[in-house]
């Protein structure tokens, strides 16, 4: 399990998600690598970041359900970082979705700016079927970025859509062949690097500031209503009936 950072050329880093036994799952202590990261990149010569999983299974499945799912306030604030959910970001980031990408490493993908995905994949926010509150910033943008009745059906049925559905509706720019994914993905990343970075950063700092403001905002909403859906006795039963692999029992 680790989080892969790799150079690629002068100005584009590629980060790789690999915990493939789990989906490419990513537990609190890589979430919290993953908020480091993004500091690091921010300060970094890198003009464009492309992130990706290991293997053609899945982009992420989001938080590791087997592990620790405590969302205290403080690692509330480590994931909120690890997800870029209100923390602005001055490099253009190019997502190349290579397998199926729920929960958290949707949320994920929400903070990223081009995405492509492989015919296969599989993209959707499972969370209300586990009795969990999506407080990765899927509430707040998926509405700004696919609008509220494609946002609501995501976000309320728990099903998952196919790429070619996710690209009707804007969720990805594009449905690629999965062994051109990755070219396609560095050709992308390195035409924007190869623009001026003084003039595409602060094109990206407008927009994701818009952004993490509006989120900001809803943040203290967000913590109250996640804390209440985790306190319920549906929240236990969820969590148990997904590691048991059945079908939940709600009262």
């Amino acid at each position: 399990m680790e989080l892969r950072v790799e150079p690629h050329g002068a100005h584009v880093v590629v980060i790789t998600i690999d915990n493939q036994p789990r989906r490419n799952a990513m537990p609190r202590a890589m979430m919290a690598e993953l908020a480091a990261l993004w500091d690091r990149l921010e300060r970094d010569a890198c003009r464009c970041v492309v992130i990706t999983g290991a293997g053609d299974r899945a982009f992420s499945s989001g938080a590791d359900m087997s592990g620790d799912l405590s969302a205290d306030p403080d690692m509330a604030r480590v994931v909120s970082h690890a997800l870029l959910k209100h923390h602005p970001f001055s490099k253009p980031i190019v997502a190349a979705v290579n397998g199926d990408c729920v929960a958290g490493g949707l949320e994920l993908l929400l903070s990223t700016d081009i995405r492509a995905a492989a015919p296969h994949a599989r993209l959707g926010l499972p969370e209300v079927r586990w009795s969990i509150y999506p407080f990765g910033g899927a509430t707040v943008k998926l509405v700004q970025q696919i609008g509220h009745v494609h946002a609501m059906e995501l976000l309320l049925t728990a099903k998952l859509i196919d790429a070619a559905e996710a690209a009707r509706i804007g969720l990805v720019n594009r449905v690629v062949p999965a062994d051109r994914l990755m070219p396609w993905a560095i050709e992308t990343a390195e035409t924007i690097a190869g623009n001026s970075p003084s003039a595409v950063q602060a094109v990206k700092r407008q927009i994701s500031t818009t952004i993490a403001e509006h989120a900001l905002t809803r943040e203290a909403l967000e913590q109250e209503l996640g804390d209440r859906v985790r306190a319920s006795d549906n929240f236990r039963e969820g969590v148990r009936a997904f590691l048991e692999k059945r079908t939940p029992n709600y009262t």
